[in-house]
């Protein structure tokens, strides 16, 4: 039965519905706990993030070079390019944290060499080429090469492509810094670039990405030794450094042979590297620029190979020889190889080609050629090439094949000149005389300073001095011999105008020289050249001034190699000699170089190549006209004793031992009496007369050869003279001790004091100028030219002649050969009173000296 609703109402109810109003909160609960938290906050100074960083290198970004490093490894390939030129900006601000911390750096960022983003081993490679690597040559290489070979050797493994170039590239890099890094690894690395260039292996049709890797490779194979010398330094240079790397290995394992491990890798290596010529080829000769990249790389890296196995090896012949087990020797091996490229030779556009076009087909052509010639000297390839190479050769050296000029010629031409001189030994003679044609005319128009004309001295040189002879029955003799005359006849003109702008160059020149005239086998030749080498030593024009030519501004060794070859003209041109001495009179020479001047030139003299008159003159003229410099131009101030006046001495002592080598002493005075009297009449400096003297008197005997002639000017010069000496002497006496004072007197007055020794009327006729110069009765002798004392004073006059009589009383036989000229002396001291009683002339203090003076002289002769 179903209830009614009225009774429903009536029921209780459980829980009371209370209504709320909209928008009162809620009392809690009277059981509610309360959990609210109240917290205050705490300042602690010094605890920001910034502060921890005070006095760290940072970066842009405010990252430290920790953080950096750490970031390399980051996930997001952003985060990773980004910590990269992080490090690049705090190295770049901050130099000195790549110096503290390289080692910890480069173990870090050699794990992004296998990162898979373009961007990030771009990024990577940047940082190592401009901040990391140049910044790491110094310290320990070795080192550095170990950590970076193991991760770039794994990159180059990686299945991405591009991360496989960007390891070559990379390492590229690695070897241009450290090159000894290639002869540590060099077959390891020929494996790896065998491998990227396999055409299974990469798509050639990229040449873009194709062409860094060849350009890597031919760089590598450039650091391969092409002969003895270089193998052992680069030989010696990878063993140290693998003792580095690998200190713990026995010495009985160490292969020390450097690249001989290499030989099959190289060998291997040809056949993938005449594949590629071929595959590009067509491209490349329809000018495609980037086939042409490739093709010049490649060629490059052929070229390489071969001098390795032609000249590189640096081992005995034994070892010279590696034997294949089927294709024979090295010599079969690269001529079954090469003859693919031969067969190309020579490359020629496929359409009308502009100028560009032709100069790159012209560098192409000439490296093919110096494969060929190389292979050529080494094995004799088949003749059947030989007729288009030589062609080339003739064509190229005639400027018919190029249309750039002679500037681009000399430039990519250079690597050819060096086989000519054994190519003209093995040609015929039609191709020879072509060859020597095309060759003499490139070396005369070709700059004197230019690498061209060098490797063409070089080619001349080999050619003139050949061990076997290159002049078949067949050949004309006089042909060969007037290229070999043009050449010398170069030589002259080539040292006077290089000058000293390529001291090398000058060096090569002079040693060609003096090779050439040791040989003596194109004498007339040598002689001829001295007429042109005047002007290289020195010129002396109409006005008198020497004009310097390049010798003087040579180093030491290449102007004492100029000097040796003087030695070896057959008949030395007086004007050869005269342009020596000028040379010699300079105060820029060293004095080193004027004495082995002397000495080759006595040697010349000796041996018959000088004429006796030019060596005299060539003596006198080195005394009379060379400069003793002195700054307050009296000879006994202190400085003058640091002056050249001794070294002028030495070379005075020089000549007149010379003097005695001549011949017979009393015809070689006779040669040079009246000469040198002539050179003293006219009143040549104090140090130079002093020479002259000397030289004299080393060929005079006792009694005197001197004719009258000779006497009378010795006469009169000779008192001027000694006034000279005693007069600059006097000045600063004070100056100088009495020991020192003593010597330098004697060392002027003592060639007087031997004339007088062997001639009395000598001395008689001095005593008489002298007695007459107290009065005032002048003779032509003092005028004063050439720093030459002027004296117009009577006073100075009487000092002067009593200072000369003291010094003739210092030297005893002098004294004693006085006693006989008592009437000459007894006029001197009258001549002295007499200008005492003329006292209006003269001050009471000079009336005072000069009676001092007279007191003096007047003892000395009574005793």
């Amino acid at each position: 039965m179903v209830k009614h609703k009225a009774q429903l109402k009536k029921r209780g109810v459980d829980f009371k519905k209370i209504k709320r109003k909209i928008g009162k909160k809620l009392r809690p609960p009277k059981n509610t706990t309360n959990t609210e938290l109240k917290s205050k906050a705490i300042i602690l100074p010094e605890q920001s993030l910034a502060s921890e960083k005070a006095g760290l290198a940072v970066s842009k970004r405010g990252f430290t070079l920790k953080e950096l490093l750490q970031q390399t490894s980051h996930h997001n390939a952003k985060v990773r390019r980004d910590a990269l030129v992080g490090i690049r900006d705090i190295f770049l601000n901050h130099p000195s944290e790549l110096k503290m911390h390289k080692l910890r750096v480069i173990e870090k960022l050699r794990e992004r060499m296998s990162d898979e983003d373009k961007v990030v081993h771009e990024t990577l490679y940047q940082l190592l080429k401009t901040v990391i690597f140049p910044a790491c040559k110094e310290g320990n290489q070795g080192t550095f090469i170990s950590l970076m070979m193991a991760y770039v050797f794994n990159a180059m493994t990686h299945l991405t492509i591009d991360v496989r170039l960007m390891a070559f590239k990379t390492f590229d890099l690695v070897v241009q810094h450290y090159p000894v890094s290639f002869s540590m690894f060099a077959e390891k690395i020929i494996q790896h670039y065998k491998e990227i260039l396999q055409k299974n292996q990469f798509n050639l049709h990229d040449k873009g990405k194709l062409k860094s890797v060849l350009a890597g490779l031919a760089y590598c194979l450039s650091l391969l030794p092409c002969n003895t010398t270089d193998n052992k330094s680069s030989t010696d240079n990878a063993v140290a450094d693998r003792r580095i790397l690998h200190a713990f290995e026995s010495e009985t394992h160490k292969d020390h042979s450097g690249f001989s491990s290499t030989e099959k890798e190289l060998k291997s290596l040809l056949p993938i590297l005449i594949s590629g010529i071929q595959d590009f080829m067509p491209s490349c000769l329809a000018m495609e620029t980037q086939s042409y990249d490739c093709v010049l790389s490649i060629l490059k890296s052929i070229d390489l190979v071969v001098k390795f196995f032609v000249n590189g090896k640096g081992r005995s012949a034994k070892q010279l020889k590696v034997s294949l087990p089927s294709n024979g020797s090295d010599q079969v091996v690269l001529q079954k190889l090469l003859k693919k490229l031969f067969v190309l030779f020579p490359l020629n556009p496929t359409h009308q080609s502009s100028e560009k076009v032709e100069n790159r087909l012209f560098k192409l052509n000439v490296i093919v050629s110096e494969i060929f010639f190389c292979l050529y000297d080494w094995s004799a390839p088949p003749s059947v090439f030989l007729d288009k190479f030589l062609v080339f050769i003739i064509d190229a050296l005639s400027e018919k094949v190029v249309r750039s000029g002679r500037a681009f010629f000399q430039k990519h031409f250079l690597s050819l000149i060096p086989f000519i001189p054994k190519l003209v030994m093995q040609v015929d003679n039609a191709w020879k005389s072509h060859i020597l044609q095309a060759f003499t005319e490139v070396f005369k128009k070709c700059d004197p300073e230019s690498s061209m004309k060098l490797v063409c001295l070089s080619a001349v040189e080999e050619m003139l001095f050949l061990k076997t002879s290159w002049v078949s029955p067949n050949t004309s003799d006089s042909e060969i011999v007037d290229f070999q005359v043009s050449w010398i006849r170069e030589i002259p003109l080539l040292l006077t105008l290089l000058g000293d702008k390529n001291p090398l160059a000058t060096k090569d020149v002079l040693r060609l020289q003096l090779h050439l005239a040791q040989c003596g086998t194109h004498t007339q030749e040598v002689d001829n050249m001295q007429y042109t080498l005047r002007e290289f030593y020195s010129t002396c024009p109409c006005d008198g001034d020497i004009s310097y030519g390049p010798f003087m501004k040579l180093e030491r060794e290449i102007q004492e190699l100029s000097v040796c070859c003087l030695y070896y003209f057959s008949f030395m041109d007086p004007s050869l000699l005269q342009s020596v001495a000028g040379c010699c009179l300079s105060h820029d020479l060293d004095p080193s170089l004027l004495f082995r001047f002397l000495e080759v030139l006595n040697c010349a003299y000796r041996a018959g190549h000088i004429q006796i008159t030019d060596y005299i003159s060539f003596l006198i003229t080195l005394l009379s006209r060379y400069q003793v410099s002195s700054e307050s131009g009296s000879l006994d101030v202190e400085i003058c004793v640091k002056s050249n006046s001794e070294l002028f001495r030495s070379v005075t002592s020089a000549v007149c031992s010379c003097l005695h080598q001549i011949g017979d002493d009393h015809l070689v005075f006779k040669m040079l009496e009246g000469v040198v009297v002539d050179q003293i009449s006219n009143k040549p400096p104090l140090e130079n007369t002093c020479a002259l003297l000397r030289m004299i008197i080393t060929l005079d005997s006792n009694p005197t050869k001197h004719c009258e002639q000779s006497i009378l000017k010795l006469g009169s010069v000779l008192t001027g003279y000694m006034i000279d000496v005693v007069s600059s002497l006097g000045k600063e006496d004070c100056g100088l001790s009495n020991g020192i004072h003593t010597s330098r007197s004697r060392y002027y007055i003592l060639p007087c004091f031997r004339l007088f020794y062997r001639s009395e009327k000598i001395l008689n006729h001095v005593l008489n100028v002298m007695s007459s110069f107290i009065l005032g009765n002048d003779f032509p002798t003092f005028d004063g030219q050439n720093g030459h004392v002027v004296m117009i004073d009577h006073l100075n006059r009487i000092t002067a002649v009593v200072g000369i009589l003291l010094l003739m009383n210092e030297d005893a036989k002098v004294w004693q050969m006085l006693q006989c000229y008592k009437k000459e002396t007894d006029s001197i001291l009258q001549n002295i009173l007499t200008v005492m009683s003329d006292g209006d002339n003269l001050r009471i203090e000079e009336k005072h000296r000069v009676q001092c003076s007279y007191d003096r002289l007047k003892r000395l002769c009574t005793l």
